[in-house]
């Protein structure tokens, strides 16, 4: 059934056989009537790429987009795993800028760190190759699940072009998971705010999911609070789109209920 010898299989079995090509393990799976889940699991265990992540099919379920929308009081935003931003919620433009005021290559987290765009966040020296580490660690984990992506390659290429610091974090070849930091964002009508940014990854569809909180009872908090009441008094925009409508389309975004209240200014980049 699997399509390989009965010795071949002892030979795995035991350990003794080289790393099986992705048809025998295909072969494997088929045979053993494999979840998907299971069959992606076989594929790790031997040291190969599971055939369908060659490349990053980005799509945005309708439920981690609601998720986001209704995480009313924090600002949020997911991005794929190029750190790609595809949809956000208010509180995410009042607080950074709004996603949809930039250039698309502009929008991406990484890129605009490493192109030394304008932004809100204040990092000290420690903070920033932190930061630069996790990142890069980050998206080299990403590339590698996604050889064949022809966006990711260019992303990658162009932030070795632009950037003698992500070259140099590049070929230290960390790999690793982005997955939490305490920001200083310098707010020109709040003034200074003290958030965690804590980043959830959704295994099947390989999101970023970025929520912001602030400690209860600090300053950071109240004025979180604040922005979130002027915001809940701002209309949406456009309206959410169906789960499939949710793919990735030219500008690679979706927007949630995005605009700011119009007494805060809208020009902020980066996370």
């Amino acid at each position: 059934m699997a399509g390989v010898s009965p010795d071949y299989l002892i030979q795995l079995e035991q350990g003794r056989a080289s790393t099986p090509s992705p048809q025998v393990l295909t072969g494997l799976a088929r045979a053993l009537r494999l979840t998907a889940a299971e069959r992606a699991h076989l594929f790790r265990l031997a040291d190969r790429l599971v055939p369908d992540e060659k490349r990053n099919r980005v799509t945005l379920p309708g439920s981690i987009r609601r998720l986001v929308e209704r995480l009313s009081a924090s600002p949020a935003i997911i991005c794929d795993a190029g750190w790609n931003p595809m949809a956000w919620n208010a509180m995410w433009a009042a607080t950074v800028g709004d996603p949809l005021q930039r250039p698309e290559r502009e929008r991406n987290i990484v890129w605009r760190h490493f192109a030394g765009l304008p932004t809100r966040v204040a990092r000290t020296r420690v903070e920033q190759r932190e930061f630069e580490e996790a990142v890069v660690a980050d998206l080299r984990s990403s590339y590698g699940r996604y050889p064949e992506d022809k966006g990711f390659a260019q992303l990658i290429a162009d932030l070795r072009n632009a950037s003698p610091r992500f070259c140099s974090h590049w070929e230290e070849r960390r790999v690793g998971v982005y997955e939490q930091e305490h920001k200083t964002i310098e707010h020109p009508e709040l003034g200074v705010l003290q958030v965690d940014c804590a980043i959830l990854t959704t295994h099947r569809n390989d999101l970023r999911v970025v929520v912001y909180t602030a400690a209860p009872g600090t300053p950071s908090a109240k004025a979180l609070l604040e922005l979130s009441d002027a915001c809940a008094h701002n209309r949406p925009l456009i309206d959410l789109p169906r789960e499939d409508e949710a793919q990735r389309g030219p500008a690679g975004t979706n927007q949630l209920n995005h605009q700011v209240p119009r007494r805060l200014s809208p020009a902020a980049p980066d996370m």
